[in-house]
């Protein structure tokens, strides 16, 4: 335990605290001490057992003005992070949805080349047919004549 002197009101206390925590005793301390003056200047005299007890007044309306704020802010970030969800939540349903789409567009596309490549075939067979039954025609003729 590490001890720290700290002056509050004009007067020096003793105080201990955890080893490295002594800057930060010291910043409480001198905050609570500008309080105290602050309230003591703005009020007069009027005691020191009231200044300490609105100065702890003080600072716990402080104190639960940032932790509704804190709660406030937590809610906030919950709802947020609800949204986010969501949000995350289309992005991937429409993600699938397009690669569906794209895999359907992609088969019906390979489907249409096969038909094509069959109509060519029946195409490149018919014309062949067409020319054997013309040279066919055209020999007949030949021997006719």
């Amino acid at each position: 335990m590490a001890n720290v002197n700290i002056k509050f009101n004009g007067k020096d206390f003793l105080l201990s605290c955890e080893d490295g925590q002594e800057d930060h005793l010291e910043e409480l301390a001198a905050n609570l001490n500008d309080k105290f003056e602050k309230l003591k200047n703005d009020l007069g005299n009027i005691g020191e057992n009231k200044l300490l007890l609105i100065t702890a007044i003080k600072i716990m309306d402080e104190y639960f003005d940032t932790k509704k704020n804190v709660e406030k802010k937590k809610l906030e970030l919950t709802n947020l992070t609800e949204k986010f969800k969501e949000l995350k939540s289309l992005v991937y349903s429409y993600k699938d949805e397009k690669e569906g789409e794209a895999t359907k567009l992609n088969n019906d596309m390979n489907n249409l080349q096969k038909e094509l490549d069959k109509i060519n075939n029946n195409y490149d067979q018919l014309i062949s047919n067409t020319a054997k039954e013309i040279e066919e025609f055209v020999e007949r003729v030949n021997l006719k004549n």
